[in-house]
């Protein structure tokens, strides 16, 4: 497939774009785009993987992507799809979050010599002159105009304050500082942007007589309706501080069966023909499907490694076969004397975080889907003391599908 729009509307990464035909004709040749990253936490997470897919197939076409992190941006706070004012971040906090990002987004796009680019907006806008930046960009703008974009309208609602209602603009101005320095012709990102994108291919066509291009990514949700990347316990991020790798390959083993097709276009680089082929999968083969994705998935963001160890581990696991390799699979350290002392299994499984509460606990175990070493937890109040120390650790289960393992340290 030469041409990297018909990969997009194949792989299900198409949701607007300007003008179709001019878009491929502009991706028929090397082509600079852009996507911005603004780091209000020091970690991305799932929800951040389609667009930064989209930059490493563009990279694979032959084009040229920028990643920018949006150090500017950030200090005054992107209002889309948020229902009140984001959390003001200082320059400090900003730029250690920048960091991060930089080096996850490494793991996907070459970064090397002449290759892709990584900016940070702060770098033009923070010493941008505001009289001057109001006289030659801000007269280019319709109040009415922007008052109609979906991200404004919606929190006109619940108010908007001025320094968000500025964020377009900014976002506008950096398109047009890449177009003029890196003759960047396409900004994409996810759908709740297009007002910002097109706002900015607009200030190109007033202040340069040029027209760019633009397009967005569908929000993508769970078949169950759960957003990309949220989980009861919390987001899913890509540093592995914050999410281990064995959870990370978890979280994508435990999709809907229904979501595996589609997953393994967007968040992998099968080819479309093994994509058809394992999202075609019935019965048990579904589990081979979702290990292939889970396995995939995990591989571009932690490495083949990683992804062999938590492959390793998560079959181990639910073969019952005792437990995964060391480091895979997420553990709790637990005093010695505890264990000695004996600790009842509910009192257990609430300090680990299996359970949320004691009463949570109880109810877990009452239920029978509690286990220790495989052996399933009869009575809430079972003891747990060091004749149940296997090696030195706990194999705790919660349901079918989360396990930890109990060090005894001291």
């Amino acid at each position: 497939m030469d041409n990297v729009l018909d990969l997009f509307e194949e792989r299900g990464f198409v949701e607007q774009v300007t003008d179709k035909d001019a878009l491929r004709n502009q991706l028929g040749r090397p082509t600079t785009c852009y996507i911005g990253f603004d780091p209000t936490a020091k970690s991305l997470h799932v929800g951040s993987l389609v667009p930064i897919m989209s930059l490493a197939h563009m990279q694979r076409a032959g084009h040229r992507p920028i990643a920018v992190v949006g150090g500017g941006t950030t200090l005054v706070g992107d209002p889309s799809g948020k229902t009140e004012m984001r959390r003001l971040m200082s320059r400090e906090e900003i730029d250690a979050n920048a960091e991060g990002i930089k080096q996850q987004l490494s793991r996907f796009i070459d970064f090397g010599p002449g290759k892709a680019l990584m900016v940070n907006n702060a770098d033009w806008l923070v010493d941008l002159n505001y009289i001057e930046f109001l006289r030659d960009i801000g007269r280019h703008f319709s109040v009415n105009r922007m008052l109609s974009a979906e991200s404004y309208r919606i929190r006109l609602e619940t108010g908007l304050s001025f320094i968000e209602f500025n964020y377009m603009l900014l976002q506008a101005y950096d398109y047009w500082h890449l177009f003029k320095h890196h003759d960047c012709r396409l900004q994409m990102g996810g759908n709740d942007q297009w007002g910002n994108i097109l706002a900015g291919a607009d200030l190109i066509r007033r202040l340069e007589g040029e027209v760019v291009h633009a397009l967005t990514f569908p929000l993508i949700t769970a078949s169950s309706g759960v957003k990309m990347g949220k989980t009861h316990q919390g987001a899913i991020w890509l540093d592995p501080e914050l999410t281990s790798p064995y959870d990370y390959y978890q979280y994508w083993i435990n999709q809907d069966d229904r979501d595996v097709e589609r997953f393994l276009a967007l968040f992998t680089f099968l080819p479309m023909e093994e994509v058809r082929k394992q999202g075609s999968a019935q019965g048990e083969a579904i589990r081979e499907a979702k290990e292939v994705l889970a396995f995939e998935a995990t591989a571009l963001c932690h490495g083949r490694i990683e992804a062999e160890k938590a492959r390793a581990a998560a079959r181990q696991l639910f073969g019952a076969q005792g437990s995964g390799p060391e480091g895979s699979v997420p553990t709790f350290a637990l005093d010695a004397r505890e264990v000695e002392q004996g600790i009842p299994a509910f009192i257990l499984f609430e300090k680990c975080a299996l359970s949320k509460t004691r009463a949570e606990a109880r109810r877990l175990i009452a239920q029978g889907g509690a286990y220790v070493n495989g052996e399933r937890i009869e009575n809430f109040d079972r003891v747990i003391s060091a004749k149940d120390v296997k090696e030195g650790s706990l194999l705790l289960r919660a349901g079918k599908k989360r396990y930890l393992r109990v060090t005894v340290e001291g």
